[in-house]
């Protein structure tokens, strides 16, 4: 992949939803709702200081992350779709 993310913004690949409730019901693609969950692909250097020192990134590539709904912009890298979010938009890491 060729996209490197500048400051401290991140990559993220959703995660697949699962197609069917607990219950067994097939949900269809219009009731569906985007994850808020996904995967970071690519994190950038980190934000900086009114002094100029850098503040290192919380998350690293391979963390499996929550993220708010309406969090980042949708981009299309090498033919795939992939979110661009701020550090702070992310609530937390899934251990």
């Amino acid at each position: 992949m060729a996209f490197k993310p500048l400051h401290d913004r991140v990559l993220v690949r959703r995660v697949q939803s699962d197609e069917k409730t607990k219950g067994g019901l097939i949900i269809p693609d219009s009731a569906k709702e985007k994850p808020a969950e996904g995967e970071i692909i690519a994190v950038g250097e980190g934000a900086r200081k009114d002094s100029g020192e850098l503040i290192a990134p919380s998350v690293k590539a391979g963390d499996r992350v929550l993220f708010g709904k309406w969090s980042g912009t949708e981009v299309t890298v090498d033919g795939e779709e992939l979110l661009i979010m701020k550090e702070g938009d992310i609530l937390g890491i899934i251990a």
